[in-house]
């Protein structure tokens, strides 16, 4: 061995070719940005959904309708869902916004409604931010409760 054939360990080298530091460092020139054009010159940037001039897909696709900036978005529950948690001991006889995210079934950040879809047979004191009027008359009629936050 001497100090000629001296190399680093495969691998142990990764240093990357700087562009735009002359014509011997192999990247000179042009700097890799091909000749002439918009793309070519500094303090280019493209804006976002930009088509090369064609009308971009935003401005494409038709527009109607009216969202409401307003809206609450509620996280529903049918009452089959909670018979099946009862069914299986994840509920016993109460029912709160700290289970319901204890489960997993909203997140803790959800505003809650509970729909009447299903049959309730279990007996429920339930406190959620919302009810249907069918899902509030289904508790009520197992002798259970509903309590609006």
């Amino acid at each position: 061995m001497s100090l000629h054939n001296l190399t680093p360990a495969k691998g142990s080298v990764k240093k990357e070719k700087r562009i735009a530091r002359g014509e011997g460092s192999g990247k000179g020139g042009t700097a890799t940005r091909g000749h002439n054009g918009q793309k070519s010159r500094s303090g280019y940037s493209k804006k976002i959904g930009f088509e090369g001039g064609q009308m971009p897909l935003q401005r494409r696709v038709p527009k109607f309708g009216f969202t409401n900036i307003n809206r609450k978005e509620y996280q529903g529950i049918n009452l089959d869902k909670l018979q099946s948690l009862v069914e299986s001991g994840k509920i016993t006889d109460t029912v709160n916004l700290d289970i319901l995210i204890s489960i997993g079934l909203v997140g803790k950040n959800d505003l809650v409604k509970i729909l009447g879809n299903g049959a309730l047979k279990a007996k429920l004191n339930i406190t959620v931010h919302k009810f249907t009027a069918t899902a509030k008359a289904a508790i009520e009629a197992v002798g259970g409760e509903a309590v609006t936050l």
